[in-house]
C-alpha cells in the first residue's frame, strides 16, 4: 500500500493511503459537505489553490464523466482527501475511474482519513496551509515547506484560471433528452460575462435561460465590455482574495451605473469593494450544498450550493445597499 501524508501549517499530520498521482501540492485546506458532486467539486476553478476535503464517507462510486466538468482544462484543486475512495464505479455516462482522472491531471490524493475529525478541527481552528504528498513522508520536512509558502490571500489565483481571449457561449446545461433553449422573442438580451474562473454551468444556465452569453477575460477594460452594448454584465466567480484582484476592482467601478451587474462569489466580493466597502475572510469558509439562507424579504429559507471563503462587510457599505439574504450558519451576508 503506497503512503500519503497530509500536514497542517500547525504542524498536525495525517497518514492515509495515496491515490492519484503520485506528487506534492501546497494548498489551503478547506472543507466540503456534500454527499455527491465530487467531480464539479475538482473542476470547479473557484478552488484554485486549495486542497479539498469530503465529509462524506465514500468517494469515487460514480467515476468520471465528460459532461459534469466545470473547467474544460481538469480539475483545479491542489489536492484530494477522502474517507474512503471506492476504486470501483457505476455509472452509465462514466468513463474512467477518480483515480484516473486526477492521474491524467497530476493531482495527490489520500484516504483512509477520518474526514469528518479533520472536518471539526477545521471549524474549530479556522482553515490554514497544508502540504499532501506520497513523494515525501516526513512530516518535519513537510512542515518546513508548508511554512515557507506566502498563503493563497497572497497569490492572484484568477490569473491562473481566467480566460485569455474572448468567446461565445452557445451550450445549455446537459440533459436526456436535450430539451429546447429558452430563446426569447425579438431575440437574445446580451450578457456580458467577466471570467474570474466562470463554473462552466453557469454559462450553460444562462445560455439554457435564454441569453445570448459572451465571456472577456478578467483583466478586459471596462471600455471594451461597454463597447459590446450588454443589456447586462456578471462578474463570475473564482479563487482567493478579492483585494488581491485589483484590476476587477477597477473595471466594476467604472461599469456601476451605467450597465446592470450582478456578481456570484469573487464577483460579489469584488462588486462590493468597488462601491467602496469592504471584505472579510471567514474562518473556515461556506463550501457544500447544504446552506441555509434566508430571503428577508419573504421570510423564506432556500437550502443553497455554496463556495466561497470571503465575504462583503455590509456595514462598509454605508447605507449604499440592501441585504437581501443571510446564511443562516453564521449570519453572515450572502
Amino acid at each position: 500500500m503506497n503512503r500519503a501524508m497530509l500536514v497542517l501549517s500547525d504542524g498536525t499530520f495525517l497518514v492515509g493511503e495515496a491515490f492519484g498521482a503520485r506528487s506534492e501540492r501546497i494548498g489551503e485546506v478547506v472543507f466540503n459537505t456534500s454527499i455527491t458532486g465530487y467531480q464539479e467539486i475538482l473542476t470547479d476553478p473557484s478552488y484554485n489553490g486549495q486542497i479539498v476535503v469530503m465529509t462524506y464517507t465514500e468517494i469515487g462510486n460514480c467515476g468520471v464523466n465528460e459532461e459534469d466538468m466545470e473547467s474544460s482544462s481538469g480539475p483545479k484543486v491542489e489536492g484530494f482527501v477522502v474517507k474512503e475512495y471506492s476504486k470501483i464505479y457505476s455509472n452509465w455516462r462514466a468513463t474512467r475511474t477518480l483515480e484516473e482522472f486526477l492521474k491524467e491531471h497530476g493531482i495527490p490524493a489520500m484516504s483512509g482519513v477520518d474526514t469528518r475529525a479533520l472536518t471539526a478541527y477545521l471549524r474549530r481552528m479556522g482553515c490554514q496551509m497544508g502540504i499532501i504528498s506520497s513523494t515525501d513522508l516526513d512530516p518535519r520536512s513537510l512542515l518546513r515547506k508548508v511554512k515557507s509558502h506566502p498563503g493563497i490571500s497572497a497569490l492572484d489565483l484568477v490569473r491562473d484560471v481566467s480566460s485569455k481571449d474572448p468567446y461565445r457561449w452557445r451550450e445549455g446545461r446537459w440533459m436526456w433528452p436535450h430539451p429546447p433553449s429558452r430563446g426569447l422573442e425579438g431575440g437574445r438580451p446580451r450578457v456580458v460575462v467577466y471570467d474570474f474562473g466562470v463554473k462552466l454551468n453557469i454559462l450553460r444556465s444562462l445560455y439554457e435561460a435564454g441569453f445570448d452569453v459572451t465571456v472577456v477575460g478578467a483583466e478586459t477594460p471596462a471600455e471594451a465590455v461597454l463597447e459590446m452594448a450588454p443589456d447586462g454584465i456578471l462578474l463570475s466567480n473564482g479563487p482567493g482574495d478579492p483585494k488581491i484582484v485589483t484590476y476587477g476592482v477597477k473595471n466594476a467601478r467604472r461599469l456601476i451605473g451605467k450597465k446592470p451587474i450582478f456578481g456570484i462569489c469573487l464577483g460579489h466580493q469584488i462588486l462590493g469593494l468597488a462601491m467602496g466597502g469592504h471584505t472579510y475572510k471567514l474562518k473556515f469558509g461556506h463550501h457544500g450544498g447544504n446552506h441555509p439562507v434566508k430571503d428577508l424579504k419573504t421570510g423564506r429559507v432556500e437550502i443553497t450550493s455554496q463556495n466561497h471563503n470571503y465575504c462583503v462587510d455590509i456595514a462598509s457599505l454605508k447605507g449604499q445597499v440592501r441585504l437581501t439574504h443571510q446564511s443562516l450558519f453564521d449570519g453572515s451576508e450572502e
